[in-house]
């Protein structure tokens, strides 16, 4: 059994604000260290599950957040960017038979929700694809399913988990924080939240093999994916990727046989949007 953990860093324990995870603030080392501990609670649950081999893949920022010198020895890790293929699931590819999100967000807009953003807090307003709305939850999720491994666990606030649960289907989940504004939560202390995830994460990979755990998160084709931007600006730069349609106003749209295209167009775009 491969576990892959893929990890972001706004629903991790205690976040409440961007001073938490932005590397150029004092906060930030101290949250690295509970995100670390939040990813070491989900291997040990996945190992408890049964798991033979677990890696990690840090996709948050810059992809330097997972502090190595204090992460399960078990694992291996994924780190630096940018990693061009598969990004916030590198790895995904490498025979996976189960992911695991830990530290994960609501997407843009989402009420009661810690930092909720979809990617990009500056560019990205809106993205739907098949017009339903995704958050990076889904969107990952989708990429996973193009390699036939389901997302089994999120760990996050509330609004993180409901989201997926609802997008994804019955996955387990380990709520960390109850957020009640954008920046504002009642948090638990890493001494439970450990508990938490490493519960939900044995439970998820006990399910995965008994098959009894969400089914692979499948877009199915054609694909249409249609990405508001904050500017419209920004639409007009990303615009200059072949293939690439204005909708209207800020919405630019790109249509695919595949979710990896997809996945390359949006990061494409959202690039060229600066």
């Amino acid at each position: 059994m491969n576990i892959l953990i893929a990890s972001d860093m706004e629903g991790a324990t205690g976040v409440v604000d961007w001073d938490h995870v932005m590397p150029e603030r004092p906060d930030y080392p101290r949250f690295c260290r509970l995100l670390t501990g939040d990813i070491n609670a989900a291997a040990r649950g996945a190992f408890a599950g049964g798991a033979k081999r677990v890696s990690v893949t840090d996709g948050h920022n810059t992809s330097r957040n997972i502090l190595i010198e204090e992460l399960d020895g078990r694992v291996t890790l994924n780190c630096g960017s940018p990693m061009p293929a598969l990004s916030m699931v590198h790895g995904v590819d490498r025979g996976v038979d189960g992911v695991l999100f830990i530290g994960y967000h609501a997407r843009a807009g989402a009420q009661n929700a810690i930092l909720d953003h979809t990617w990009s807090d500056a560019r990205v307003a809106n993205l739907w694809i098949n017009d339903r709305l995704f958050g990076e939850a889904a969107l990952n999720a989708a990429v996973c399913g193009q390699f036939n491994a389901p997302v089994v666990m999120i760990s996050g606030d509330q609004t993180a988990c409901a989201e997926a649960r609802d997008m994804l289907g019955d996955l387990e989940t380990a709520v960390v924080k109850t957020a009640v504004g954008r920046m504002a939560a009642e948090c638990l202390p890493p001494s439970v939240t450990a508990g938490l995830i490493e519960q939900a994460a044995k439970r998820a990979v006990e399910r995965l093999q008994s098959g009894t755990a969400p089914a692979p998160f499948i877009v199915p084709a054609p694909i249409v994916m249609t990405l508001e931007f904050y500017k419209s600006e920004m639409a007009d730069k990303a615009m200059t990727l072949p293939g690439a349609r204005r909708a209207q106003d800020r919405k630019v749209q790109y249509n695919a046989d595949d979710m990896l295209t997809i996945y390359h167009a949006f990061r494409a775009m959202v690039g060229m949007a600066r």
